[in-house]
């Protein structure tokens, strides 16, 4: 296959395609959000839903010193991320017992925003990481206030994504990865969509 060279990055060393195929998409963007969060090093993190983004993006946050609260309705995906080093881990409307600095919602779910809005800390900004959303329920400004703010995540650069390869590399960030043949795609898509994916599930091509 031909591929544009502007749109194409070296893995780095010793990292087989399956393990970087995760690293690609829900890595780099994951990676996007926290910069779009604000999150400094050291700083308290919330992030809501802890699929194949979410599960990268803690091990970048984690490099960078911070505490990550982490707010799902699975258990098994708690018990996870506290394995993987969270501070807390509950569902949305538990109190994790402080306020965060920033959070990120990697579920496309609009209820959830005015739920978390008041999580944050003055001057916090919750990064929502969804193509698409249900409808944001109206809230009381009260919430908003504070210099509290919202904010998309669209897409990633070719910046994003050399520098989290690198970071990746450094750290290093691994996915947990279930393979699929490709035949097997519909199974796995069921899979993602009934939440049976610890990490990311991924298609051999051979």
């Amino acid at each position: 296959m031909i591929a544009d060279a502007r749109f194409a990055f070296p893995l780095p060393p010793g990292l087989a395609p399956e393990a970087a195929a995760p690293l690609l998409c829900a890595g780099i963007i994951g990676y996007r959000s926290l910069a779009v969060s604000g999150i400094r090093p050291g700083g308290r993190l919330g992030l809501v839903g802890f699929g194949a983004s979410a599960h990268l993006a803690i091990q970048a946050a984690l490099h960078g010193k911070c505490e990550v609260y982490v707010f799902t309705r699975e258990e098994r995906h708690r018990r996870l991320s506290r394995e993987m080093g969270a501070a807390w881990a509950g569902a949305v409307g538990d109190d994790p017992g402080v306020p965060l600095d920033a959070a990120i919602t990697f579920a496309p779910a609009g209820e959830l925003l005015p739920q978390m809005l008041p999580r944050l800390d003055r001057g916090g900004t919750l990064a929502v990481n969804a193509i698409h959303m249900s409808p944001i329920p109206s809230f009381s400004f009260d919430d908003l206030y504070w210099e509290r703010g919202v904010r998309s995540v669209a897409s990633y650069t070719r910046r994003d994504a050399r520098e989290f390869l690198a970071l990746a590399a450094e750290v290093p960030i691994r996915a947990r990865v279930e393979t699929f043949a490709l035949e097997q795609a519909n199974a796995a898509l069921g899979k993602i969509k009934r939440g049976e994916i610890e990490g990311a599930a991924v298609l051999r091509l051979r």
